[in-house]
Parts: C-alpha cells; sequence; structure tokens
C-alpha cells in the first residue's frame, strides 16, 4: 500500500514539474484603446546592464525571445502568453536553464494595409525611425523585472511603457532634410507613403545662382541625419567609448574627427561642388526597400529613380541627366549602388559597390539556391554539415545560418515579419504568395529550398545572371560604370558572389565591361576599395575616397561647358 501511495506521488509531482507556467501579461488602461493586432514577444536577459529588447542578435551572447502573433485584441483583456511558441535561441521553453534573469514583454503593433494588387496583409509600420521594431513610435513594453526561472512558477509583467516620436532633424546651412508623398508608392500600399533624403549642399549655394551640380547618391540603410558631416571641431570631452567591432577604444572621436575634417574640405575653395544625398525609404517590411521594384514592397525603384531624385534636382539646382549622377555606398548600399546601374542603365553615370550584398544567387552567402537542396545544412548518408553564417577574418565562426534564420523565425514569425535581414531579401525577390505575403525561398524551419522561388529570384534580382542574360542590350550602357569591392574574409561570405560576378565581367566582351573589382586581403565587412587605410577610417570616407575616378569618368563623358575642375555646369 505504501508503495503504491509512493508511486501516486511520483506521478503527482511528474505532472506538477511537467506544468507549463502560466504568464500574465497585462496592459496599462492608456493603451488597451488603440491596440488591435501585433507581436507579443517575450524576451530573457542574462545581463541588466542592456534591456532585453536591445540584447536579441545572431551570436551566442543573444537574449532568448518567444514570440507570437495576435489579432482582434479586446479591450481590458490580460494576454496569458504561449510558451510553446517557438523560441530563439532555445527552441523550446522547457530547455531554458533555470537561473536569474531580466525579463521583458513587448508589442509590435501591425497595421492594415489594402494593397493595389489586391492583397490586405498586417504589418508593422515604420513611423520615420527606419523600421527598428524595438524603437518604433507607438511600440510598447514593460519594464525589464528580474525574476528567477525554474520552468514551474507562475508570474506576471504590465506594459506601461511607449516609445516616444522620432524628433526629425532641422535644416541647416549644409544640410536640407526633403520629405514628399510618393503617388507611385501609395498607390500600391493603399495609402500614403513617404520618401526622404537628407541632402548636403555644396558650399556658396545661395550665392551662386547660376550654377548646377552632380548627384552623388550614398545608399545605405536608413539614416537619422545626414552621416558623418561635422562643423564643429571634435568635443573634447567626449568620454572615449570602446569599439566591440574594431576592437579599439576612442572611435566615437575618431568619427567626429573624420566628420570635421570632411566638412573641412567640403568648404575648401579647391574641393570640387556637388551634392550628395542619402536616401530614407524604409517600408513595413525594413529599414531600406532596396531600391528596386517588387511585388511585395512596391516600386521602391521607379519612385526613388522617377520621383524623388528629380524633386532633388530641381529644388537643389541639380544638373538633372544622367551622365552627371553616381551611385555608391556598402553592404545593403553596395547591392542597391549596383541594381539600380543595372536596372536603371541610363540614369546613372557609374557605380561603387562595396561588399554588395548576395549579387549572385550561385552564392547566397554560403548557398546555392538553384542547386543545393537545404539552406540550413549539407546532407550527407550518415550525417549532416551545418551551414556557417558568419566568420572573422581569421575564419572563426559565430552564427550558423540557421540560427541566424530561426532569431528572425521567433520575432516575426513565418510572413517575413521580422525587419530583419533575411526577410527582407526574401520580401524584395519573393513573388507574392498566395495570403498576400512573400513567398518563401525556403521553409523558415526545415531550410528547405523552393526551387520555382529560386528562378523568379534569378530573373528579377540576380545581378549576375540579369547581366550576362541581357548583356547585348545593356553592355554598351554600363561600360566603364561598374566597380566593385570586398573584403576576401567578408564576415558574411559575401566575396564569394563577387567571384563569380567578376568571372563573368572579365570574360565577357563586346563590350568588355571596363570597370574595376578588387579585393581586401584578410578585410571583413564593409571593406570598400582603400588598400591603404584600416577599414573603421575608409567607411567613415565614402562620400570623398571615389571622387578621383567620378572624376575621371565626367571627364570623359560630360559635355561641352563642363567645368571640371569644380564639376559645375553653367546652364
Amino acid at each position: 500500500m505504501r508503495f503504491i501511495i509512493f508511486l501516486a506521488s511520483l506521478f503527482l509531482i511528474s505532472c506538477q514539474s511537467n506544468q507549463t507556467p502560466k504568464i500574465t501579461i497585462s496592459l496599462a488602461p492608456e493603451f488597451q484603446s488603440e491596440l488591435k493586432d501585433g507581436r507579443l514577444l517575450l524576451i530573457f536577459h542574462h545581463n541588466e546592464k542592456t534591456e532585453p529588447r536591445f540584447a536579441i542578435n545572431d551570436d551566442a551572447t543573444s537574449a532568448q525571445v518567444i514570440g507570437v502573433d495576435f489579432e482582434d485584441y479586446r479591450e481590458g483583456e490580460d494576454f496569458l502568453f504561449d510558451l510553446n511558441a517557438f523560441g530563439y535561441p532555445i527552441a523550446s521553453w522547457e530547455d531554458i536553464p533555470n537561473g536569474e534573469y531580466w525579463v521583458q514583454a513587448y508589442v509590435i503593433k501591425y497595421e492594415t494595409f489594402d494593397r493595389a494588387d489586391g492583397y490586405r496583409i498586417k504589418m508593422p509600420m515604420d513611423q520615420w525611425e527606419g523600421r527598428q521594431w524595438n524603437r518604433t513610435p507607438g511600440n510598447i513594453f514593460s519594464k525589464p523585472v528580474k525574476i528567477y526561472w525554474d520552468g514551474k512558477s507562475d508570474f506576471s509583467l504590465k506594459i506601461d511603457q511607449i516609445n516616444p516620436p522620432v524628433v526629425e532633424p532641422d535644416d541647416t546651412e549644409f544640410i536640407k532634410h526633403i520629405k514628399i508623398k510618393s503617388d507611385l508608392l501609395s498607390e500600391f500600399w493603399g495609402r500614403d507613403m513617404y520618401l526622404g533624403a537628407h541632402v548636403l549642399l555644396p558650399r556658396d549655394f545661395e550665392n551662386n545662382p547660376d550654377e548646377y551640380y552632380p548627384l552623388m547618391i550614398y545608399h545605405g540603410h536608413f539614416p537619422s541625419d545626414f552621416d558623418g558631416f561635422r562643423t564643429i571641431p571634435p568635443d573634447e570631452d567626449l568620454e572615449e567609448e570602446y569599439s566591440p567591432r574594431f576592437d579599439i577604444y576612442g572611435y566615437n572621436k575618431i568619427q567626429q574627427q573624420e566628420a570635421y575634417d570632411f566638412y573641412l574640405k567640403w568648404i575648401s575653395q579647391e574641393f570640387q561642388k556637388f551634392i550628395v544625398i542619402q536616401v530614407q525609404h524604409a517600408n513595413p517590411f525594413y529599414d531600406d526597400s532596396y531600391a528596386v521594384n517588387s511585388q511585395n514592397i512596391g516600386p521602391y525603384g521607379d519612385a526613388i529613380t522617377y520621383e524623388l531624385i528629380p524633386h532633388i534636382e530641381q529644388e537643389f539646382r541639380g544638373i538633372g541627366e544622367g551622365w552627371a549622377r553616381f551611385t555608391y555606398g556598402g553592404s545593403t548600399g553596395g547591392w542597391e549602388a549596383l541594381a539600380v546601374q543595372v536596372m536603371y542603365p541610363d540614369e546613372y553615370n557609374a557605380c561603387f559597390a562595396a561588399c554588395p550584398d548576395p549579387i549572385d544567387f550561385r552564392a547566397y552567402t554560403t548557398v546555392n539556391i538553384y542547386e543545393d537542396e537545404n539552406a540550413y545544412s549539407i546532407k550527407g548518408p550518415f550525417r549532416n554539415t551545418e551551414r556557417v553564417g558568419k566568420r572573422n577574418y581569421l575564419g572563426h565562426v559565430s552564427s550558423m545560418l540557421r540560427d541566424m534564420n530561426y532569431k528572425e523565425l521567433a520575432l516575426g514569425g513565418t510572413k517575413s515579419r521580422s525587419g530583419d535581414q533575411w526577410d527582407i531579401w526574401q520580401a524584395v525577390y519573393s513573388p507574392v504568395g498566395t495570403d498576400g505575403y512573400p513567398k518563401p525561398i525556403w521553409d523558415k524551419f526545415t531550410g528547405e529550398i523552393n526551387k520555382e522561388v529560386a528562378l523568379h529570384w534569378r530573373e528579377n534580382y540576380d545581378l549576375r545572371h540579369i547581366m550576362e542574360r541581357d548583356w547585348s542590350k545593356i553592355g554598351g550602357k554600363l561600360e566603364g560604370k561598374i566597380h566593385i569591392y570586398c573584403g576576401d574574409m567578408d564576415n558574411y561570405y559575401l566575396n564569394n558572389a563577387v567571384y563569380l560576378t567578376e568571372d563573368f565581367l572579365e570574360n565577357t566582351s563586346d563590350p568588355y565591361y571596363n570597370g574595376e573589382v578588387l579585393y581586401g586581403d584578410r578585410a571583413e565587412h564593409c571593406w570598400n576599395g582603400d588598400p591603404e587605410l584600416p577599414n573603421y577610417i575608409s567607411r567613415l570616407r565614402y562620400n570623398t575616397m571615389y571622387l578621383d575616378k567620378i572624376g575621371k569618368r565626367l571627364a570623359e563623358t560630360a559635355p561641352k561647358g563642363f567645368d571640371q575642375k569644380l564639376w559645375v555646369l553653367k546652364k
């Protein structure tokens, strides 16, 4: 009898230990009436110095996050969080180690879009912060609370914090800020959509109304203001900060000094006059549209090329012709610089693409989407080998492709809503799925590649393939315009796609591309073509480092009457 009672006791203990903890999340009354749809995140972090919502990353140091979508929230209700949803880095809540954590609840709000293609989708909306989910104005969250997690104890959180609106920068003598409604994008999204730009004007702009200038388009992620331009000397009292990326102290002071040096060069009487713009084109999927037309994101390529750029040139006396426009940028900006040059060959006179995102999808980082069956692993008869995702210049790996995609799966689910890298590539390149969201290039959980989607990618966004396919039509228009730079130890293996693209460019003729492809020895991500300076310096000099090459190009292609010394066209 005692033995039976003992067994029964063990059974009860076992049942209790396997019981899912009850996590209740309540909302402050002032936030309830405006909430309808969204994604609820539960975040665990071990370090109190960093708020959990800012601690989710691709590396082993990442905070733990579990995410669930919700629809039709009813005022007055509490959330009973579903711990059985997918998590990252640990997939199942049951495997989270016991211990003390700082825990936070966070709501990413969704809005409803009735697009011109007939689909109704629910997405986060950029609030002019650059589609940063953890900073989006209006998103709500709880204060971090310290708990002891034992896998069975209940706890509750209260969402009573809100991200404030963005404070947009003021115009200055040299920097102006443009924001226009795009008719093309507004029609596509079924609501008013805007494009913006930070515009750097040359010296004495107001005093020389008869001068017209070339336009330099600096592509990249959503900038809050014009980067790298400072009219006052560095702050002597600035406390030096450590840069883990470059492993140096005082990088904040270096940045200020470089920005001030650029200003001094900019106002020099011997310096060429031109206009520089940084485009703001965040959208519901990401902080950047990739500057091309897309089934899921809309006609951003046409909107930037035919709406925004002509508007800026008209308002600030740009020359307004393709021979006087140049594009450059790194990473995302590098891909965009090359993409717009290829897709709008008459509208731009040269591109300088540094460390571009994959420009040949046979090397979509470490995946060949046309031949490989699985993005996450190489399958053999007796074992599978994980595909690497991120390395340093020594080849030491810090993330696998599976990890990077699982992070997005936990943050945004299966509909490309994470606001992160793999989801935006998918949103830009994929056709629209039957549910109105991007059709996945691969199953986000298993990694199995969809070959039908891969073919769509190839014909529309594989830049090497497009050039090779259409060279007889566009080769003459691209001659002398293509310049690509990449470190041969790029952190994300982007150099592999550059190698494949170079093979085509160097081995094609009629015409020969007559540009350049250069590699940085042991250089990591964002190497941009300077063989002498360290990358932490050269990356701050995008607006000046290609000027000699641009000057040569202008000398070869500009019409008569163009003043090559100051790059000024008298009209």
